[in-house]
């Protein structure tokens, strides 16, 4: 559940800039610049081209005669240094572990996480999902958000702790009202499986939100379908739906990349973009996605957002079949083409590899 998968899984760039023109930068008939020396005064030009010297490195306050302010002084870091999770970050997981049990033993929150996490990866010591997971519920009555989630999974699943389902929910609810985003995906994903209907989409919808808002793209994703299809939203978060759908197809979550190329296709949440449409449908179709790929032969069949090209078309729809996606309108089309443009398809297709 750490990830939920969508219900639509499975179903549903920035142009080259050229340099510019050397004229276009520094014209022939502008001046030249000159360099100053102190005071402000410009220096003669040498008549000879090879007694130009470099500066040196003289700084622009130097040519004006005016010498370099003083930097400030540092002000000394009066913090508290984790030196456990700093050796964690540098990837030092035993002195990590060495550095946190002590504190863990003593009740800090952040260190007994730290243990699990350590223990559950097996990272600087033998991997121990037992302990961890002692930890975990140790850091959960703690405070500490990421161990509720943790633990909340672990109770879930009865992995190395009792099955308890109940208790799962109430850690996985403290974990999302904490702000862990994880835990607001996944809790959200739990109220539209335990409340059947529209009720459970509009109970889920605020936690959906605050975890699309810290980056979790399948909420993102989540959230660019309910504003769409719930009544309820407003029409200024109805407006925002694209927005979304797009935050999670640059993630690299290929249902939303998918869908994007629907919407700009269809001129759904926003104007009819064709083009930008067909570029997200081939990402979409590259990344392994099999509708992508059955999606991208129609549009190149009738020359939408990219010329026509029959055997790109039949390309698509071959990888698509292999997949295990039937389309009978795209069989029809491929036994009508000529036999050596069936040939270069399924060249094409042999060599296609996903980029997953």
């Amino acid at each position: 559940m750490a990830r939920a998968q969508s219900a639509a899984d499975g179903v549903s760039n920035s142009p080259n800039v050229g340099a510019f023109p050397t004229e276009h930068i520094l014209p022939s008939n502008e001046p030249k610049p000159q360099p100053f020396k102190k005071g402000g005064e410009a220096a003669p030009v040498p008549a000879d081209p090879k007694a130009t010297k470099p500066s040196g490195g003289i700084g622009v306050l130097d040519r004006m005669g005016v010498g370099l302010p003083a930097l400030p002084p540092e002000k000394p870091y009066t913090g508290v240094v984790d030196e456990a999770y700093g050796a964690f970050q540098r990837g030092y997981y035993l002195t990590a572990f060495q550095k946190a049990l002590p504190r863990a033993q003593l009740g800090d929150p952040a260190a007994q996480t730290l243990i699990a996490e350590l223990l559950s990866q097996g990272l600087g010591v033998r991997r121990d999902s037992k302990n961890a997971a002692f930890w975990y519920g140790k850091a959960a009555e703690g405070g500490n958000p990421t161990a509720m989630f943790k633990f909340a999974l672990a109770q879930m699943e009865g992995r190395d702790v009792p099955r308890d389902r109940k208790s799962a929910d109430q850690w996985m609810k403290k974990a999302a009202d904490a702000g862990e985003p994880t835990a607001q995906f996944n809790w959200a994903q739990s109220l539209t499986a335990d409340n059947a209907g529209i009720k459970g989409l509009e109970l889920a919808l605020p936690y959906y939100e605050k975890s699309a808002a810290q980056g979790i793209a399948d909420a993102q994703y989540a959230v660019s379908q309910l504003y769409m299809s719930l009544e309820s939203v407003p029409p200024e978060k109805k407006a925002q739906a694209r927005m979304w759908l797009a935050r999670a197809a640059n993630a690299g979550f290929d249902t939303a990349q998918l869908d994007m190329g629907v919407w700009l296709i269809n001129g759904v949440g926003g104007k009819t973009e064709l083009e930008e449409g067909f570029k997200w449908m081939k990402v979409a179709a590259y990344r392994g996605n099999v509708v992508a790929q059955n999606k991208l032969a129609h549009l190149y069949i009738n020359g939408l957002g990219t010329p026509q090209d029959a055997v790109e078309a039949a390309k698509w729809y071959v990888i698509s079949r292999r997949a295990g996606l039937k389309d009978p309108e795209l069989e029809d089309f491929y036994l009508g083409i000529e036999d050596d443009q069936q040939k270069a398809a399924i060249n094409a297709a042999n060599k296609f590899r996903s980029a997953r």
